[in-house]
């Protein structure tokens, strides 16, 4: 569960940065519901927010440390279903702006909401096991209900 999830997340990731490199030139922006959403190709020179703007260097070892830790922790614990995804949404979104910094020295972004910072599939799925890993440390215990006093 854990490895095809990165995987999956990894390659979708990889995919949908192909075809906005592909098709869209920096900054084009195509509507695509409304005034709601659009595609934005943006070249991300930073980390979220555009903070630590140009350190890629630092970005990637950075990301480099933090798939290690997840790592370490996947195989230091007896992780439930949910965790492995979560987990495997975490490390396939890292990889994936990791390897947009070390090929393209950016990150391919383009989901844009106008009202929010430019993003892609990476950071979503980062978002998304985080959420999840936030929910299981608050809520469970060993696979039990945190408010289960036994």
């Amino acid at each position: 569960m854990f490895y095809l999830t990165a995987i999956m997340v990894f390659i979708t990731d990889q995919l949908t940065k192909f075809l906005v490199v592909r098709f869209f030139t920096p900054n084009q922006s195509i509507p695509l519901i409304g005034n709601f959403i659009h595609l934005t190709y943006v070249q991300n020179q930073g980390a979220a927010f555009g903070i630590l703007y140009g350190k890629q260097s630092f970005l990637v070892y950075t990301g480099i440390a933090l798939i290690v830790l997840i790592m370490y922790f996947y195989y230091k614990t007896s992780s439930s279903p949910i965790m492995k995804t979560a987990l495997g949404l975490v490390i396939g979104g890292s990889l994936g702006n990791i390897f947009d910094r070390i090929v393209r020295h950016y990150v391919v972004d383009f989901i844009d909401f106008r009202v929010w910072p430019v993003f892609n599939i990476a950071d979503m799925m980062i978002d998304i096991g985080v959420a999840l890993l936030i929910y299981l440390l608050i809520f469970k215990s060993e696979g039990k209900d945190a408010s289960d006093p036994a």
